[in-house]
């Protein structure tokens, strides 16, 4: 009588699948997690704050930056395309007609943040451009030279109509 079960094949163990399959399974989730583990290690995240105390100060700064923006009833309207931004404003435009600085921060991505200078024109507009694209979601805002108000929006880009930049905190 000649026996039927599986299990008493002559075959060496490496012949067969099930030793191979049971060694795959945890051989592959070890491979990956290293991998995980070395991207831990070695990429820098830029949504984490080191110094807490320091940026906790900064939060004060800011917000005297933008009541200042809502006492001198500052309203803007921004333009964004091509690359080419033109700044009007609707109430309480400097009176000084100096450049200003719109930041754009990337919400994710510290490495693509950039500041451009406006500079204002005979009609009053304030030009400039980036030689970049600047398509995406920012956070975005507006001061002028001297840092003394500041006004932000955040913007996903393209976006073809003009943006209201208000202080609103």
């Amino acid at each position: 009588m000649s026996n039927t079960d599986p299990s008493s094949d002559n075959n060496p163990w490496y012949k067969q699948f099930w030793p191979w399959f049971l060694i795959i399974v945890p051989l592959s989730s070890m491979i990956f997690s290293l991998n995980y583990a070395k991207l831990a290690v070695t990429t820098q995240n830029d949504l984490v704050v080191d110094e807490y105390y320091k940026e906790g100060r900064g939060i004060n700064t800011r917000l005297d930056k933008f009541e200042r923006a809502l006492q001198l009833g500052i309203d803007a309207r921004v333009r964004i395309k091509d690359n080419l931004v033109s700044v009007e404003f609707i109430d309480g435009a400097p009176t000084q007609g100096t450049a200003l600085k719109l930041n754009f921060y990337h919400v994710t991505i510290a490495a693509r943040d950039f500041t451009l200078l406006l500079a204002r024109d005979a009609n009053g507009f304030y030009r400039g451009s980036h030689d970049e694209s600047i398509e995406g979601k920012w956070r975005v805002s507006l001061l002028p030279q001297d840092d003394e108000w500041k006004i932000q929006q955040t913007l996903q880009l393209p976006y073809s109509g003009p943006i209201t930049f208000a202080p609103d905190f």
